[in-house]
């Protein structure tokens, strides 16, 4: 079967890439890493099925490592010192921009010099940043003051293009408005279908900008594997997550049974009908699923390949408005995630 693929946006509207990208961040964001050849499998599984030319849309993160290390870079670099050939075959995204120390959104031009460059660093000239994108926007500093940062940054060489992640819809255009945003990262699956992110990509099309959607499959949830907090690993995030409490997913589950049978007449997994809906929201949406497994990866890739018809996303539409979702996203201490 030949993989769907897209175009990016902005400066980045000549790049081709896969319909669904691989976010690697829990690869690393635990105390005991994935092992590399694990990793690495599961990196080459989404390249290997792509046609020449095409790109994998890979996500990483300063942070993502143990305690908010630079763990996730530092494999990344293992991965293309082992198999070079694999760098002209993706496209890098790095999420960085938060202040060490406590972390904070830090959106000053001396923060993201310092981040992009840290990131540079672990890479080892392994890789060439292709995009880089601040996790979340900082209040205190003006939107356009960022991005002007990060365009004497890209001038300097030390980037290709510029993302924007976690914003509303009219931050999105106001930075957008000083440079082209190539990518805005949003999350996007059927139990995280906010007023604001509908604004996001209508606005995103509009502007000619792909949206990489987040966590298309509730962080899991959705795929029917966790039905409960002790199906969550020890020390994994999750269990801090306010829809992670037993509570929320006892009555949460309703949509991944409500889902589920929706995916068993269309003989597809509930994984993939979740990455086919968000894949269906438009041309320029990515979904952004992770996977630490290369089977895993195989299988979310063949999500984007899935033709929905009108009929089955008017099903999934009706799930998705009808089914009230218990519990926020993250918790109260989290920055506003539409800034």
């Amino acid at each position: 079967m030949t993989r769907a693929t897209t175009s990016l946006g902005g400066t980045a509207s000549g790049i081709v890439v896969g319909k669904v990208a691989h976010g690697l961040m829990l690869m690393t964001w635990k105390k005991d890493p994935v092992p590399d050849e694990q990793c690495f499998e599961a990196i080459k599984a989404g390249i290997d099925g792509l046609p020449p030319g095409v790109k994998m849309f890979i996500n990483g993160g300063e942070f993502y490592g143990h305690n908010l290390s630079t763990t996730n870079l530092e494999l990344i670099a293992r991965f293309f010192e082992k198999y070079p050939e694999y760098a002209d075959r993706t496209f890098l995204s790095v999420k960085g921009g938060l202040k060490p120390g406590d972390w904070g959104p830090d959106g000053s031009a001396s923060n993201l010099r310092r981040s992009v460059e840290n990131i540079n660093e672990k890479l080892r000239g392994t890789k060439h940043l292709d995009l880089f994108q601040s996790a979340r926007v900082d209040s205190n500093v003006p939107i356009e003051e960022s991005i002007r940062a990060l365009v004497e940054l890209k001038n300097e060489g030390k980037l290709d293009h510029i993302g924007m992640s976690e914003c509303s819809a009219a931050t999105l255009r106001r930075g957008n408005a000083i440079h082209p945003i190539s990518v805005v990262e949003i999350e996007i699956s059927p139990w995280s279908y906010e007023e604001e992110t509908k604004n996001v990509i209508a606005t995103a099309k509009e502007l000619g900008i792909a949206v990489a959607g987040y966590s298309p499959l509730g962080r899991g949830f959705l795929t029917g594997q966790i039905k409960r907090p002790e199906d969550i690993p020890e020390g994994d995030f999750r269990r801090h997550l306010p829809r992670f409490q037993a509570d929320a997913m006892r009555h949460n589950f309703a949509i991944v049974d409500a889902l589920s049978e929706i995916a068993q007449k269309k003989n597809v997994t509930p994984a993939q009908l979740s990455i086919a809906w968000v894949s269906a929201l438009g041309p320029h949406v990515i979904p952004l699923p992770g996977s630490s497994h290369a089977k895993r990866t195989l299988e979310n890739c063949e999500g984007g390949d899935v033709e929905l018809t009108r009929e089955e996303v008017e099903e999934i539409n009706k799930v998705v408005q009808s089914l009230e979702i218990e519990g926020g996203r993250y918790g109260s201490d989290t920055p506003d995630l539409w800034a």
